[in-house]
């Protein structure tokens, strides 16, 4: 399938602003579609939500849309779409509610949690914390050092009939390192263990079926995949039915509502769809379908950033001085790299002031440095290719390093 980058970068305003964007791991641009939507909304007599009035109905079905949006982006069911303004603010609402009595008797001593040293420490720290609180053990999955692969076998031994809950990434922030996430809910659910998956950076270069992977519940965030500051978790209507969060007395009780802790912006609500709006037509599709055109028009930009990720690597690796953190060929386009003599907030800075946008430090994967050794030097660069990049970004990249390596 064609892949037009052209017409693909045609949709981002921002580009015409002349940065090479390399910032994509912890948030891209905005699409032009997801901006016109909020702009749409913000000029627009638009109410809290009610059945009542024209205004109100409108918010009722933003609502709606945003919810089906998402479904359609990760296969799940628009009434299992949960939003709020954070990835890290979902996890620790999931957490606080599995944990507490409600479904089932909660969680306390003799139960066991099982997280991952290569995950953000938003699907690391809420679940240690409920841990704490509550006398649950928590048991960990290892990396391997050398090839940055979290193999699944390893949850043979770590998943038992005391384990309540599975936190795992499907790709890594720090290395793109992607996790057999099916294999590991295959382990978990054996055990009668549920798995929480964070998606956040897979999402926004992979096509993603929930059902496949086996996950209970999925993470992402908007604003990774050309979409505004906003995250969904999504899950089986049948799971959030039996979870019952804290909540105001007057605040609804059923559905995904009574989840979100008051009105979700409308506005941000509006740019999900015209987000997702956009990653269905990255790629002329022939399949009738939403959730068809976005299968299709993802699998065509995973194809076209692997091609131009690749030539990021090999550069990265004929530069002197540039030493790659180990990652498998299995993975998002993600590199961490440190240039020798240098700190990488150094780096990332005078790569910086030539209009390059890359980040340094340890990108909340503070258990993978911590392990890695690098945390308290500095982390790592990072440099994470999105559909809007070209062979042109990655060249100017590329002799922006050779001209800070060689000074």
């Amino acid at each position: 399938m064609t892949f037009d980058i052209e017409r693909v970068r045609a949709e981002y305003p921002a580009l015409s602003e002349g940065f090479a964007h390399f910032e994509g791991a912890a948030g891209t641009l905005v699409a032009r579609r997801c901006a016109d939507a909020i702009a749409h909304v913000t000029g627009s007599a638009v109410a809290n939500k009610s059945s009542a009035f024209e205004p109100g109905r409108r918010a009722l079905d933003i609502v709606d849309r945003a919810r089906a949006a998402v479904a359609d982006l990760v296969g799940g069911e628009p009434d299992g779409v949960v939003f709020a303004q954070s990835a890290t603010a979902l996890t620790y609402l999931v957490a606080r509610t599995l944990a507490q009595p409600g479904d089932g008797p909660g969680w306390g001593p003799g139960d066991e949690v099982v997280v991952s040293r290569l995950d953000h420490d938003a699907n690391v720290r809420p679940w240690l914390q409920v841990a704490a609180r509550t006398g649950a053990t928590v048991r960990w999955a290892e990396f391997d050092r050398d090839t940055g692969v979290l193999a699944h076998d390893q949850y043979r031994d770590l998943v038992n009939e005391r384990t309540r809950l599975v936190a795992v990434t499907a790709a890594s922030n720090a290395i793109g390192s992607r996790t057999n996430v099916a294999e590991v809910a295959e382990i978990a659910h054996a055990a009668g263990a549920l798995v929480y998956v964070d998606g956040v950076h897979a999402t926004p270069h992979v096509p993603v079926d929930v059902a496949r992977l086996g996950a209970d519940f999925y993470v992402t965030s908007a604003y990774k995949w050309s979409g505004p500051h906003i995250a969904a978790c999504v899950a089986p209507v049948e799971r959030w039915e039996r979870m019952r969060p804290e909540k105001l007395v007057p605040a609804p009780d059923e559905g995904p509502d009574r989840f979100e802790h008051g009105t979700i912006s409308f506005e941000l609500l509006a740019g999900v769809v015209g987000a997702v709006e956009h990653l269905a037509a990255l790629a002329p599709a022939g399949a009738s379908t939403r959730r068809d055109r976005v299968l299709e028009s993802m699998g065509a930009a995973q194809a076209y950033e692997s091609e131009i990720f690749t030539l990021l690597v090999t550069g990265l690796a004929e530069i002197p001085g540039v030493t790659q953190l180990p990652a498998p060929p299995f993975r998002c386009p993600t590199v961490s790299f440190r240039l020798a003599g240098q700190h990488p907030a150094g780096t990332a800075e005078r790569l910086g002031a030539e209009g390059i946008c890359v980040y340094s430090g340890d990108n909340y994967a503070y258990e993978y440095f911590q392990t890695m050794g690098l945390r308290d030097t500095g982390g790592a660069v990072r440099a994470s290719v999105y559909h809007y990049n070209t062979v042109d970004d990655v060249a100017r990249l590329l002799d922006a390093l050779k001209r800070v390596s060689s000074t």
